[in-house]
């Protein structure tokens, strides 16, 4: 008895520690990234992932960071580079999770940025695509704050394209920074990004 409670304890303490370094990666990442380290960043969260295979968000978050910096960057070149390897890694965890409202919007995402890239060539091929996702992430998850954050930047993009009122896509915004006052994440991990990027697009509305 004595044997199996040490083996027990140990088992225990094990688990402790793999948590333990998670977390210690998981924030470091967060870290490097908020420190403007994306590639950094990427890589820890490619090293986590590849030792939380059961765990979508390591994946997750080296799809984001590399969507993020796809948009930031003016290289063509180096914008597809990103967002070949946002969709490597977000291929990997979409099987099985057609309906985790997080993927759906992260692949909208990353279909918006090709079309940012080169709206000529991408905007119609992509465009109903992206609402298409959006639309099947809001019929599952509505009071998700980042489906209807981004739907509607989106949106907006399509409405001042075509000159075409905003007020009432402002209003969505406006809805979006309300849900993020209340959304609760299920772990400290689990996406909580966008309110910042929500006042921001409600200030470009007044």
């Amino acid at each position: 008895m004595e044997k199996v409670l040490l083996i027990l304890a140990l088992s225990l303490s094990f688990l402790g520690i793999s948590q333990t370094n998670y977390e210690q990666g998981m924030q470091q990442a967060f870290q490097l990234w908020e420190d403007g380290k994306t590639t950094e960043a990427s890589a820890l969260f490619e090293r986590i992932a590849t030792a939380e295979k059961d765990n979508w968000l390591p994946n997750y978050y080296v799809a984001l960071v590399n969507t993020t910096a796809a948009f930031q960057t003016k290289a063509p070149g180096a914008s597809m580079a990103l967002l070949h390897k946002a969709q490597e890694k977000l291929d990997v965890i979409l099987d099985g999770q057609e309906n985790n409202v997080e993927l759906l919007v992260l692949q909208a995402m990353i279909h918006t940025a090709h079309i940012a890239r080169d709206p000529m060539t991408n905007g119609q091929k992509l465009s109903g695509t992206v609402m298409q996702l959006y639309g099947k992430a809001q019929a599952i998850a509505p009071d998700n704050p980042r489906v209807i954050l981004n739907k509607a930047q989106f949106e907006m993009g399509t409405a001042q394209f075509f000159g075409t009122d905003t007020a009432p896509i402002c209003a969505k915004i406006e809805q979006s920074l309300e849900l993020f006052d209340t959304f609760k994440p299920e772990t400290s991990f689990h996406p909580t990004w966008g309110k910042d990027q929500a006042e921001q697009a409600l200030k470009s509305c007044e």
